[in-house]
């Protein structure tokens, strides 16, 4: 059983956010929600209230579903719209500032259970 999660327009650049991605990528879900709750980085907290989110979606569309079981299967940082601003300094210079935003899908799936094989 395969879940999804979407965050969107996350004010944050992509490269930024791919560091703490990399960090819960094929981790158990209470792994990696302990190192989300440790990492220092801006983009871990966003994670993790995306991962709280994922979790619910799961519980909500299997009832009996193992929260030991459940890991992040994928995740994925992409880049979204870019705001262009322009900061104004000293002898008519202008320059521009790209202010860069996140799209972050995570999937969430079940491990499949090994079964004792029979001799």
């Amino acid at each position: 059983m395969e879940v999804t999660a979407r965050l969107r327009h996350l004010q944050q650049s992509p490269q930024k956010v791919r560091l703490v991605a990399d960090l819960i990528r094929h981790k158990g879900v209470e792994e990696a929600a302990a190192i989300l709750q440790v990492t220092k980085k801006r983009a871990a907290k966003s994670l993790e209230k995306l991962l709280k989110s994922a979790v619910a979606n799961a519980e909500n569309r299997n009832e009996n579903v193992d929260l030991d079981d459940l890991y992040v299967k994928e995740i994925m940082v992409d880049g979204g719209p870019v705001m262009k601003r322009v900061w104004f300094t000293t002898m008519g210079r202008a320059f521009r500032k790209v202010k860069r935003q996140s799209h972050v899908t995570i999937k969430l799936d079940s491990r499949p259970q090994v079964e004792p094989s029979e001799e």
